[in-house]
């Protein structure tokens, strides 16, 4: 299988990215399933119902979100009714919405899609390791699903590294999200698990993670509160990764993606060029 997974989209400008490059990279490399993480998409923090259907009729599969997960207060209703709509699978029993789901392709291939959030420097949730253990026991790779993506959004590359090499051999791709800078690590790990520290965001990288530059330098500078901060509006690099899978569901080939905006350019050369 083919697929692709998009690192946090940050306000307008990501959003236009992905609406302007997602359609004609699904047809030029035959993608088979493509997962954003949307957590930033509305203004920077959170998503809206009419951004997800957006993302969707773009051609993601999935939505996976994060800390920012439900900002916007309506996320808490539409969530119910979107199962593409994922939000991390350690919140608390009782939250809205799901935190796995198993995705048919249009060939009919099962994929299961899992969003975790980290615990180190972030808020204490339920324990990402054990809660993975119960969803890949009710959904084996090879046996319930044909492939498996999990979203580990977490601050700590050390946190991210180690569940990782957890699931090593048990799922296709373990990508880490939430610190919006891509990291230069894109490896498959040794039982076949693909696996990239953080995606990076797809946003303005003239910018602060993502942020119109002055507030946030600002709040550095002074360590005094101030005005809201607002998503920088200039060109956006799409960032991500791309895997191809075996028959089993492990992986065989990665690559970093970065398309368009300001940072160097870099597509997988195992499918066909841009």
């Amino acid at each position: 299988m083919r697929l692709l997974f998009i690192g946090d989209v940050v306000g307008r400008a990501g959003r236009a990215a992905i609406l302007q490059e997602l359609p004609k990279l699904k047809a030029a490399w035959a993608l088979d399933c493509v997962v954003i993480n949307g957590e930033n998409a509305a203004g920077g923090f959170g998503i809206t119902e009419g951004i997800c259907t957006d993302f969707l009729d773009a051609g993601a599969d999935c939505i996976t979100l994060g800390n920012h997960a439900f900002d916007q207060r309506e996320a808490l209703v539409f969530i119910t009714r979107q199962p593409r709509l994922i939000r991390p699978l350690n919140y608390p029993s009782g939250t809205p919405g799901g935190g796995a789901n198993l995705i048919e392709t249009d060939k009919g291939q099962r994929v299961l899609v899992v969003n975790l959030l980290g615990r180190i420097f972030m808020d204490a949730l339920d324990d990402p390791f054990a809660a993975i253990e119960r969803e890949l026991s009710a959904c084996p790779l090879g046996m319930v699903c044909d492939a498996a993506i999990i979203d580990f959004h977490a601050e700590a590359t050390s946190e991210k590294q180690a569940f990782a090499h957890s699931v090593d051999g048990r799922v296709s791709l373990v990508v880490g999200t939430h610190t919006h800078v891509p990291t230069a690590d894109h490896q498959i790990l040794p039982h076949g698990t693909a696996y990239l520290t953080d995606a990076g965001m797809t946003g303005d990288y003239d910018s602060v993670i993502g942020m119109d530059k002055a507030e946030p330098m600002r709040r550095f500078a002074t360590k005094l509160p101030g005005s809201r901060m607002e998503p920088a509006g200039g060109s956006a690099t799409l960032c991500g990764v791309a895997v191809e899978t075996d028959a089993q569901g492990l992986a065989t080939r990665i690559a970093p993606v970065r398309i368009g905006g300001r940072l160097a350019q870099a597509w997988p050369d195992f499918w066909e060029s841009r």
